[in-house]
């Protein structure tokens, strides 16, 4: 079973001198997409490459079709993982501004590519390790290449199509990990349509966090996810959010509940929406 793991930044300031370590900055804003590289650019962790969520770790939109953040051409992926120094062996930790979202997403490409030992995110990403007092650089990260080789394993998946064929059964755990207001339509900052897909249950990503911005402890994860699952089996899960990114943050808290990984909509509410036969539900 998959089992996700976090690494203090203690922990990681240890390791940092480590040649099989790969170091990936996920930051990132969608208000302001040049946020993470620009932020990159500002000041780093030492050896850390920047993975761009729209560049890298999605595929380009197709208007009308897909999600916001369709999933990357998986050999496009390789590639970039390759030349950030990724072999088959390495470490590879993961850390955004903090809450982990969008390094949840790059932890789920690499567990869909077949990398699932000794991926880490840093938690509390780069607020808990400026906090700590950690030392940051503005030098960018030589390129070293790898030869990692991988596989996609759309097991870890569910279409649109076949999630609609399950709605309306009891046995469906579907999770939204978008915030109430968002789920319930009251407000919809980014899409074209409000509402969540009928069934569901509110999941928000940021209550997988304490107070300090770093995960809550597996116990109280696992009575999280015990008090959405009520019973049913979490393989059978779905997770989904507005575009596929903040539900890799639920899947990963799952994992690190010690629950076996339930399945990702990777197309999420901004592709369910673009088909006006697709329902749409509104408030708890």
């Amino acid at each position: 079973m998959t089992q996700a793991r976090l690494l203090t930044p203690e922990q990681l300031a240890a390791r940092l001198d480590d040649p099989n370590l790969v170091l990936l900055d996920c930051r990132f804003a969608l208000e302001d997409p040049a946020y993470g590289a620009r932020s990159y650019l500002e000041n780093h962790i030492p050896g850390a490459h920047f993975a761009d969520l729209n560049r890298d770790l999605s595929s380009p939109v197709i208007p009308g079709v897909t999600g916001r953040h369709p999933l990357p051409d998986p050999q496009h992926l390789q590639e970039h993982l390759r030349a950030w120094g990724l072999n088959a062996d390495s470490e590879v930790v993961l850390y955004d501004d903090g809450p982990g979202a969008f390094a949840a997403r790059a932890w789920w490409l690499l567990l869909w590519l077949g990398k699932s030992e000794g991926v880490y995110l840093l938690d509390g990403g780069l607020t808990a390790w400026r906090n700590a007092g950690l030392r940051l650089t503005t030098a960018e990260t030589p390129l070293r290449p790898g030869d990692f080789k991988g596989e996609p394993d759309n097991s870890l998946l569910i279409s649109a199509g076949e999630l609609a064929a399950k709605l309306g059964g009891a046995e469906l755990p579907l999770i939204d990990a978008r915030g109430l207001p968002r789920f319930r339509g009251e407000v919809e900052p980014i899409d074209p349509v409000a509402g969540h897909i009928p069934g569901a249950q509110c999941a928000a990503f940021t209550d997988n966090l304490g107070n300090d911005g770093r995960f809550l402890r597996p116990e109280h994860l696992h009575q999280r996810f015990a008090g959405l699952l009520r019973g049913r089996p979490a393989e059978d899960l779905v997770a989904y959010c507005g575009s596929g990114v903040t539900a890799c943050h639920n899947l990963f808290a799952l994992s690190l509940a010690g629950y076996p990984l339930g399945r990702l909509y990777a197309g999420s509410w901004s592709e369910w929406i673009t088909d006006a036969r697709r329902p749409v539900a509104k408030g708890d």
